[in-house]
């Protein structure tokens, strides 16, 4: 019986070595293979990396743009506003004279209408009453005009600023 084995042998140790190296040669060639895909998915990965990189370079530089292009629209509206508020300013101021000299003219007239004979005393009483109401209606409404203006022209800047924002936004 060693006989047989002896003689089957080489072909046991052949067919062995021969599966060794098949073996060997597939295990070579998943390992290439797999070495082949990991340098593709990193090359894919550097290129992902690579595009995200300038899409969020230019994400920002489109974010900077708008933030400048809201800055420059705040500041106009400041200047708006403030030219606004300056405009209410030189209102009241001359509608502060306009009210002395509603007040001057009133008392002038009661003070002109004071004196006289009895019988025009009591007409002239009434008529400088009414002149008096009268001069009072249009100061309050006078003032009451120009704190609405006021409040119009403020409103109006602080729209046309938003408005401005907004399209900004949307370019």
């Amino acid at each position: 019986m060693n006989a047989i084995w002896l003689k089957i042998l080489p072909y046991i140790a052949a067919l062995l070595l021969v599966a060794g190296a098949l073996f060997g040669a597939y295990h070579h060639g998943e390992t290439v293979t797999n070495d082949e895909w990991l340098a593709k998915w990193s090359e894919r990965d550097a290129r992902d990396e690579a595009a995200q990189a300038t899409n969020e370079a230019a994400e920002r530089t489109k974010e900077q743009s708008r933030q400048q292009a809201i800055n420059k629209v705040v500041q106009n509206g400041q200047a708006l506003i403030d030219t606004a508020a300056a405009a209410v300013t030189a209102a009241n101021r001359e509608s502060d004279r306009l009210r002395s000299a509603a007040d001057g003219l009133a008392s002038r007239i009661a003070a002109s209408q004071a004196g006289g004979n009895s019988c025009t005393a009591a007409a002239s009483a009434a008529a400088t009453r009414a002149v008096m109401v009268l001069a009072d209606v249009l100061k309050r409404a006078d003032e009451r005009s120009g704190d609405l203006a006021g409040f119009a022209d403020q409103s109006h800047s602080r729209g046309l600023t938003c408005e401005r924002a907004y399209d900004g936004l949307m370019e």
